[in-house]
């Protein structure tokens, strides 16, 4: 029974809760990187290059090295295109994961920032003779 509640306590903190969280939104995000960069990004380059698209370059080993590609086979492709896309995307999601990060750092800075409490004022001369009073008898004892 130990194992279940241990698991438990485990499972509920919040970081763990937190990283779930985070977890679920960055694969949201991974969605809207990828159809930024394929549906937004990549068609005015592709125009831009000629009316190219990205995911569709690639290069067909078996005719580049003149080998036979036997009957019903699919032949050897070197799809570079996907690549380039693909670092395309990881580059969008570094950006945006290094500015969040750094805004973050940003808001935290600022709440370290905050103005400290005053330090406690200064004991009067009655709270002074009142402690060596305490102190002495305390002594006697």
């Amino acid at each position: 029974m130990g194992f279940i509640k241990e698991f438990k306590a485990f499972a509920l903190k919040g970081n763990v809760m937190d990283m779930a969280v985070g977890v679920i939104i960055g694969g949201a995000f991974g969605g809207i990187v990828k159809s930024f960069v394929n549906d937004i990004l990549m068609p005015p380059i592709g125009l831009l290059l000629g009316n190219t698209d990205f995911s569709n370059l690639q290069v067909n080993l078996s005719s580049l090295f003149n080998m036979t590609v036997k009957e019903g086979a699919e032949p050897a492709i070197w799809k570079y295109g996907a690549f380039v896309q693909g670092c395309i995307d990881f580059l969008i999601m570094a950006f945006c994961v290094f500015m969040m990060v750094k805004l973050m750092n940003r808001l935290l800075k600022k709440k370290e920032e905050a103005p400290a409490p005053a330090p406690a004022p200064e004991p009067t001369k009655e709270e002074l003779l009142l402690t060596e009073i305490r102190d002495l008898l305390k002594e006697k004892k």
